[in-house]
């Protein structure tokens, strides 16, 4: 029971720290690459946090036993709070409200598809150094 419990507060603090890498990488990456469009930032920091995310998380589950703590803590916890799917739906709801249709879905569908490639060549990748 005891290990349940630090693993839980593990996890919790793991979340934390990647939220917190969250919005410092966010930040820095739409401060630098900000051109506004009808009042609205395209979301390229999001992109940046979301497929890395995604490719760390592949990459994780093909080294790591699932069932392993340190998979909970990094994937669950540390990638977890790291990546958004909350976010990337507000930006797009955003664009869309700002008459960017093309930009919207472009967002939307375009993180979505290449979060799952990126997850995949993690994946992929991650056998790759298993093997060696």
């Amino acid at each position: 029971m005891a290990e349940q419990a630090v693993l839980v507060l593990v996890t919790a603090l793991a979340g934390g720290v990647g939220a917190v890498l969250r919005f410092v990488l966010d930040g820095a990456i739409t401060a630098r690459f900000a051109r506004s469009v009808s009042g609205v930032v395209f979301p390229w920091g999001i992109w940046a946090v979301n497929l890395s995310g995604s490719f760390l998380i592949g990459l994780l589950s093909a080294v790591v036993v699932s069932s392993h703590p340190s998979a909970v803590m990094l994937g669950v916890g540390l990638l977890g709070g790291y990546t958004t799917f909350s976010a990337a739906s507000f930006d797009t709801v955003q664009l869309l409200r700002r008459g960017r249709v093309v930009a919207a879905f472009g967002n939307g569908l375009g993180q979505l598809v290449a979060a799952v490639f990126a997850a995949l060549l993690g994946f992929f990748l991650g056998h790759l150094i298993g093997a060696v």
